[in-house]
């Protein structure tokens, strides 16, 4: 037998917290939370690991200061070296201090470009794409909880969510 989906639509935040640690305490895993707004420590109740976008960020910005520095390097040391108010062209480490500058716009630039195209591509926020929102009204005013279960496990999980307080609760 395949599996159930419950999809369970609250007004409020704080009873879709409350049902989702009852489901969690027995036993029952949520699949997903849709809302309008972000809420606060809903992750570890519905079990949604930590993301690696931060060591992304840190790889982009490490790319960044790499290109940029070379670029430096190539275009006012070793292509034309220029003396500019007297800063020595002949090595790079002399004219560190001048390259500060340009080596945090580097770091910056690539890091944002390559967030930015990283949580589109990870979203799948891309042209031509179907939303995966289940019902519209969550990004309005209304909070839906997905549940995946058994069918023997229907029952159970629909009544901890009407006593959670769920307004509506839909079968897929």
């Amino acid at each position: 037998m395949s599996n159930v989906t419950i999809h369970a639509i609250f007004d409020d935040e704080e009873p879709l917290m409350s049902s989702a640690k009852t489901l969690k305490s027995n036993g029952i895993r949520v699949k997903d939370v849709f809302s309008p707004f972000p809420i606060h420590g809903i992750d570890p109740v519905i079990g949604v690991p930590r993301t690696w976008i931060a060591i992304c960020a840190f790889i982009y910005g490490i790319t960044g200061l790499s290109l940029g520095t070379l670029m430096m390097w190539y275009m006012m040391i070793n292509d034309w070296p220029t003396d500019i108010g007297g800063k020595p062209s002949f090595a790079y480490y002399m004219n560190m201090p001048a390259f500060i500058p340009i080596s945090f716009e580097c770091t910056v630039l690539c890091a944002a470009h390559g967030m930015a195209i990283t949580y589109y591509l990870r979203c799948w926020l891309v042209p031509g794409a179907k939303a995966k929102n289940p019902d519209p009204r969550t990004t309005d005013d209304k909070f839906l909880m997905v549940v995946e279960t058994k069918p023997e496990n229907k029952n159970d999980i629909e009544s901890i969510l009407k006593n959670g307080g769920a307004s509506e609760i839909h079968y897929k």
